[in-house]
């Protein structure tokens, strides 16, 4: 049985975002766990994120130059978790940006964030 970090990550890799969802209460939470937080409840189910969310709060990292600054953003998805990330492209970031996600392929496959 493999964990629920490598089924999440598995998942990524193909493409997919996945979030859990309790089968009894309906939370839908992230990162990926084996029991329900708060309840220990270890009965519920993989569902697909739309991928949109809106910034929750954002920080610029400030690199030594001449590598680039780059941010760090808190986003709260559109199904309720709360994911880490960065936003890329054009424009100011902003507390209330909405955002959709996208999937970096690479070695380790990375979930970042674009304007919607």
């Amino acid at each position: 049985m493999s964990s629920p970090e490598t089924h999440w990550r598995a998942a990524l890799a193909e493409g997919r975002i996945l979030l859990q969802r309790a089968t009894g209460s309906g939370a839908i939470f992230f990162p990926p766990r084996v029991m329900e937080p708060g309840t220990g409840h270890t009965d519920f189910e993989w569902i697909e994120a739309s991928g949109l969310g809106t910034v929750y709060s954002v920080t610029m990292i400030n690199q030594k130059p001449p590598a680039a600054p780059y941010n760090v953003v808190l986003v709260d998805l559109d199904e309720g978790p709360r994911v880490m990330s960065r936003v890329e492209g054009p424009g100011e970031i902003a507390i209330g940006l909405r955002v959709v996600a996208r999937i970096e392929q690479g070695e380790a496959p990375m979930l970042l964030f674009g304007r919607a």
